[in-house]
């Protein structure tokens, strides 16, 4: 029985799970968006809040936390810098998931990641 035990496998070890949210997030953060499956989505955006939530309180022990999972120092200079102040307002929902379709070759179900002011977040950049 798996009680109490949150989150998804995605048929990967644990290192290789965790490293690959890390370069995502890390992707996201840098471009705003990106395209993925719909599990690897949904996985995506709890890590991505947490980064967003760190970079709000914008002090260094929460700027090493965030550099301890996002993979590019340039990354999280931007996400303390322009990312995290435009969702100063804003308490939490930073990501949107929007489902695209199926994946022509193996119909697995597409989701389209992005934050949700990313317009801002890219003007401001």
């Amino acid at each position: 029985m798996r009680h109490n035990k949150a989150g998804r496998r995605l048929g990967r070890k644990t290192s290789h799970r965790e490293a690959m949210f890390r370069n995502m997030v890390t992707s996201l953060l840098d471009h705003g968006k990106i395209t993925t499956t719909d599990a690897k989505a949904k996985e995506i955006r709890v890590v991505a809040e947490r980064m967003i939530t760190l970079g709000k309180r914008g002090d260094l022990h929460a700027m090493r936390q965030a550099a301890s999972v996002i993979r590019e120092k340039d990354v999280v200079s931007k996400l303390f810098s322009t990312i995290a102040p435009s969702y100063a307002g804003r308490l939490g929902g930073y990501t949107r998931i929007i489902k695209l379709g199926v994946r022509q070759g193996d119909a697995a179900p597409v989701s389209l990641i992005e934050l949700v002011e990313a317009d801002v977040a890219k003007a401001t950049a």
